[in-house]
């Protein structure tokens, strides 16, 4: 992918998924251009570009399975494709996708949320195609989406919050010496991360997003750019503030490579730091504080969601902080998050008065 120069992150970001999302169309049908097009009104591009891989794995195996032509390039397929696929073809395909091997050898698997995923891309591109008076049938609307098991929440427990912090600000006994010199270094900066994405709930590509000028001392808030381009104002504590302000007197010193100047957050290479970088030093941290849990910068949200939904019993305030446009989200994962409060319920009903 050719490299995209911007000094603004997030429209280099932008043309990044465009151009990405190009490279995957010339990979695909002629048709999903028009429906990408077609969905991006309401679809961010990550989305579009989530749906392009899935679509992929999904013509491949209609050439492979369904027509019986492997040699038949899948962007070589007509609209008229559609209609040849029927209901069991569909339901054939889910079950594929429990395990299957791609082209270039390698084996994949699928749980109840990768099939329910891969399906909702079908369907889109059926429902499309079916509302538009396109094509003359719609089997995905048939077939039911496989059954959800919701899974437990991975968070992390105050006591381990304090003590995450604690390795990030004293370091471990168990670094080696470059391990040390290089913790050294950084922890000031990886300390004003982790404190920030504890403290405020945002998301990694918002952290990594921030630029130097989002940071308002005055009113102790940041300005994020939410998924799909909206921007946000999100508040942050004395924790924070004292972890940003610390941050911040060794940023000035560091001189940052061309067209990262507007970073907040640097790599040891002086560039903005990336995504990967970030998930990669929460591991670190985090494999030493817990080996049982796989704590991501979105489970570090989901530790914010949990404390803050706990304090303030308002689910709609962790929504809207959380930058959740649908409510409905915050209450699948939060709703039924306060266990302390569960335990205390089951005294507050008396059967018989005393």
């Amino acid at each position: 992918m050719a490299k995209v120069l911007s000094q603004d992150y997030h429209e280099q970001v932008k043309l990044q998924n465009i151009q990405k999302l190009r490279e995957l169309e010339a990979k695909l049908p002629g048709f999903c251009t028009t429906f990408f097009r077609g969905i991006s009104v309401r679809s961010g591009s990550r989305t579009c570009i989530a749906y392009a891989y899935d679509l992929i794995v999904f013509f491949t195996y209609v050439t492979n399975y369904i027509l019986t032509d492997p040699d038949l390039p899948i962007n070589k397929l007509g609209l008229d494709v559609l209609d040849k696929i029927t209901r069991m073809d569909l339901e054939n395909y889910i079950d594929y996708l429990s395990l299957y091997t791609s082209d270039d050898g390698v084996t994949h698997s699928n749980d109840e949320h990768g099939k329910a995923r891969k399906l909702s891309a079908v369907r889109g591109l059926y429902n499309y195609f079916y509302e538009a008076e396109l094509i003359k049938t719609n089997p995905a609307s048939i077939v039911r989406s496989p059954k959800i098991h919701e899974k437990n929440i991975i968070r992390l427990d105050p006591g381990e919050v304090a003590k995450l912090l604690d390795i990030v600000e004293a370091g471990s006994d168990q670094e080696s010496r470059h391990q040390g010199n290089y913790h050294r270094i950084t922890k000031v900066r990886d300390m004003a991360m982790l404190t920030l994405l504890l403290g405020t709930g945002i998301r990694v590509s918002e952290c990594v997003g921030l630029n130097m000028s989002d940071v308002d001392f005055d009113n102790c808030s940041i300005r994020v750019v939410r998924k799909g381009g909206n921007e946000a104002v999100v508040y942050f504590g004395n924790e924070v503030e004292d972890a940003l302000r610390d941050y911040l007197e060794q940023r000035k010193e560091i001189i940052p490579l061309s067209g990262h100047e507007k970073a907040l957050f640097l790599s040891m290479q002086n560039r903005r730091i990336s995504v990967r970088a970030v998930e990669n030093l929460v591991k670190k941290y985090a494999s030493q504080v817990t080996t049982l849990k796989k704590i991501t910068p979105h489970k570090l949200r989901s530790t914010y969601g949990t404390n803050l939904y706990k304090e303030s019993g308002d689910i709609y305030l962790v929504a809207s902080v959380l930058g959740h446009k649908d409510v409905n989200t915050t209450k699948r994962h939060y709703a039924d998050m306060n266990e302390e409060a569960k335990r205390a319920a089951r005294n507050m009903v008396k059967l018989r008065k005393e």
